[in-house]
């Protein structure tokens, strides 16, 4: 059965997963997906971004696993336009204060995964992502979302490009914003951000058996959106 009140349209507790690789387009089209079908939208990576950025701004070193979630356990993250799906980088609150401008700097690019690896810090964030999802529809976007978030999710889609053109995004992301950084040193942090995610013992980051795996590399940003409304209009044709 479908809502119609508010802004929802997806019918009542539809969970879409969205996972992939850094760069890899997850947290655009999760975005706009979440825009195109009226429903929640939640990047989870800027709650990891953000405990790495608190821990920079507090002299915490991000390899003091305890101290980092300790951090995790405390904070509280709060998304005033989660319902806005406007954006691809909506703002992020933590215990009421903006950090969002912070949040992509290439110091936390450096150390957001081994932040992430931590087990304290994923339980606490995956509780406050679970809460969320708990309430109604969501489009929800990270590494774990379809194995360990919401591992019942009716939709699941894993994103994956080259690495090349993963960090072509990137870079041009960060021009755009005014962070300056060699385009080199940006491939090879995103390589290597790739093969710690990707080898960590807690939830590593790989696709859910059942997701559906969707190369965007030579794809542009309506080709991508195009191709996931047609995997959920598959699974639920009335959206």
């Amino acid at each position: 059965m479908n809502t119609i009140k508010g802004e929802e349209i997806v019918p009542q507790r539809v969970r879409i997963a969205i996972d992939g690789p850094v760069a890899s387009g997850k947290s655009t089209i999760g975005a706009r997906l979440a825009h195109a079908v009226r429903c929640l939208y939640l990047d989870t990576g800027v709650m990891y971004r953000g405990v790495t950025a608190l821990a920079l701004d507090q002299g915490i070193n991000p390899t003091a696993e305890a101290l980092v979630t300790a951090l995790a356990a405390r904070v509280q993250f709060g998304f005033p336009a989660l319902d806005q799906a406007t954006q691809a980088n909506p703002p992020l609150l933590a215990d009421g204060v903006d950090i969002t401008a912070k949040l992509r700097l290439p110091e936390v690019d450096r150390h957001v995964s081994a932040v992430s690896s931590y087990a304290g810090v994923r339980q606490a964030m995956v509780a406050q992502q679970q809460a969320i999802a708990a309430s109604r529809s969501v489009v929800m976007v990270g590494r774990d979302i379809g194995t360990v978030v919401l591992p019942h999710a009716e939709v699941k889609i894993y994103l994956v490009a080259s690495a090349e053109e993963r960090a072509s995004r990137r870079h041009q992301e960060r021009v755009a914003a005014g962070i300056p950084e060699d385009k080199a040193q940006t491939l090879a942090d995103l390589q290597r951000r790739d093969r710690l995610d990707m080898e960590r013992v807690l939830s590593p980051l790989r696709p859910a058996d059942d997701a559906v795996q969707l190369d965007t590399t030579g794809l542009d940003r309506e080709q991508v959106l195009a191709r996931c409304l047609e995997i959920i209009h598959a699974r639920f044709p009335e959206v």
